[in-house]
């Protein structure tokens, strides 16, 4: 962010007293690998059976080369969902979001053994330290970021490596050109069961389009609006509950690049800003700027800003009524202990279709499965401007990423942390025995 003292924004500018500094050079090279990193990263990749490389938004501009690189090693390439790779759909070797090798273990498969975080940060959107994604014991982790500071920042990292993607990229192919006679391992059954798991049917898949309150069930109304969608979209995910319901379903609509604008600390509302820098930076793409009707709320008045400047965005709110993922974690931890759901609640009169509207924006409320589709692609259309979906779902089911990041456990040694890692709670005596406090106030007394 950049702050100006507002003497500054109302005076005349002085440009001969302006320091630009190094602004008007060209920029410093970008980093380069360790060769010696490199050998001993590619010691390790061709010793494993089951690799990945997962990617981030420091891996952003390398397709060609990222490509390259996954067919040269026989390797499947996953995304954080903070930033998607540019692998084509429908390749062998486009793994989709990382989330999904959480469904390894679910289906009795092996973990990866060898993990490659390519300018993707380790927190929250990789599973944390909970070993459903970056596996805990038997894989190597090795991480490649430009900035030194993150390398392993909240997880033990095996091979840490100093230097901007493609520059990783090229030095590495250039190695493996050299190594032709040690070649990588060709496991088409990893390979083909990584690629599998995009289309891995999920649990709710057979649940009824309509919940029992009458309202759309979340998974299969967002599953319809993504397939309706335009291939080829920029899309960015806001919200909490409805954001995880769409970076489940973002394969459907094969988009161009999808992003989760909370960020790694789950902020709410920047959907609006990436929104609008997408469709400004590029034009010729429908930008789906998703949210629940609890992040929607944020900035929602930049749907003036949409309409005055005609951009081609398509705001769709998934809207259940409630403060989606604080509701589901208060129901997860308190189920037992309280009926009381505090402050998770908000307006069904509050309609978002009309708000759109009253900012130039065409907007349209779906509260039918069956008229999803049609209320997207006709919202989609070149031409038309920006529009927003007001999007009618129930409350329930509660995602199974939340029921992980809560972790709610009984176990009284645990202190429960929602949404982010549980810690052991510390120990002032042992079990069984007087606690600790009490012997310390018996010594004061002279007992």
């Amino acid at each position: 962010m950049v702050d100006f003292p507002v003497d500054v924004l109302f005076s005349p500018p002085r440009l001969s007293a302006i320091s630009f500094g190094a602004v008007t050079r060209p920029p410093a090279r970008a980093p380069a690998p360790d060769p010696a990193a490199v050998d001993e990263l590619l010691s390790l990749w061709k010793a494993s059976s089951r690799p990945a490389i997962i990617t981030g938004t420091g891996a952003r501009g390398t397709g060609d080369l990222l490509l390259k690189l996954a067919e040269k090693s026989h390797t499947p390439v996953f995304y954080s969902t903070k930033y998607s790779n540019t692998i084509p759909h429908g390749h062998e070797l486009r793994g989709g979001p990382a989330g999904l090798l959480a469904a390894l273990p679910a289906i009795g498969k092996p973990q990866t053994d060898l993990i490659i975080l390519l300018g993707a940060r380790t927190g929250f959107l990789l599973g944390g330290r909970s070993g459903t994604v970056i596996p805990n014991a038997d894989c190597k982790v090795i991480q490649v970021d430009v900035d030194g500071a993150e390398i392993g920042k909240s997880h033990p990292i095996d091979l840490g490596i100093i230097s901007d993607a493609t520059r990783f990229l090229e030095a590495t192919l250039t190695q493996i050109d050299r190594d032709s006679d040690s070649p990588f391992k060709e496991n088409g059954e990893w390979t083909q069961l990584a690629s599998s798991l995009i289309s891995f049917p999920s649990p709710h898949a057979n649940d009824p389009k309509a919940q029992p309150d009458g309202r759309l069930h979340p998974y299969h109304a967002v599953q319809a609006v993504m397939r309706a969608l335009p291939p080829d979209s920029i899309i960015t995910v806001d919200g909490g509950e409805a954001g995880i319901w769409a970076q489940g379903a973002l394969e459907a609509a094969k988009p161009h690049i999808a992003m989760a604008a909370t960020g790694y600390l789950g902020f709410l509302g920047n959907g609006w800003g990436y929104a609008l820098g997408s469709a400004v930076a590029d034009p010729s793409r429908l930008v789906v700027n998703i949210h629940g009707d609890g992040s929607a709320g944020f900035h929602i008045a930049e749907l003036d800003t949409f309409a005055r400047h005609g951009l081609r965005i398509l705001t769709v709110v998934v809207n259940n009524y409630a403060w989606g993922m604080s509701l589901a974690g208060q129901e997860i931890v308190y189920s037992l202990k309280t009926p009381a759901r505090m402050i998770s609640k908000l307006s069904p009169s509050c309609r978002y279709d009309v708000v759109a509207q009253g900012f130039g924006c065409e907007g349209v409320m779906v509260t039918e499965y069956e008229k999803i589709g049609e209320a997207v692609r006709g919202l989609s259309e070149v031409g038309k401007g920006p529009g927003l979906l007001n999007l009618i779902v129930s409350e329930t089911p509660i995602t199974g990423v939340t029921r992980r990041m809560v972790d709610m456990t009984e176990d009284e040694d645990m202190i429960v942390v929602p949404y982010y890692d549980n810690v052991p709670r510390p120990y002032y005596r042992e079990k069984g025995s007087l606690d600790s406090n009490e012997n310390a106030n018996r010594k004061v007394d002279g007992h």
